[in-house]
């Protein structure tokens, strides 16, 4: 299986918010992450339809460190797609 990257949702999750994005309800983001057999598709699975469980994402940077934020689904080898579903629901935010 290997050529994923072995990198964990912990470091994902950090890379995220020292690129200015806020996780409410992170504790159960990372629970969720951490049974998750692949964390990646779980993680965009609660970008998209998290807020029913109350899990939100906010970029705090107002898009300032969108370039941050693209490096950090390319490290961890997200699909273009997952990073588009994230993107989205930053600017269902507003």
């Amino acid at each position: 299986m290997g050529s994923l990257s072995e990198e964990s949702f912990e470091e994902f999750l950090d890379s995220l918010k020292q690129a200015g994005i806020a996780i409410t309800n992170e504790d159960e983001v990372r629970e969720r992450l951490a049974e998750a057999q692949r964390w990646r598709y779980a993680f965009a699975t609660l970008a998209a339809n998290g807020r029913a469980i109350g899990i939100h994402f906010r970029d705090l940077s107002a898009g300032k460190n969108e370039s941050q934020i693209c490096k950090a689904f390319a490290r961890f080898q997200f699909p273009e797609h997952f990073q588009a579903v994230f993107a989205a629901s930053l600017k269902s935010e507003h």
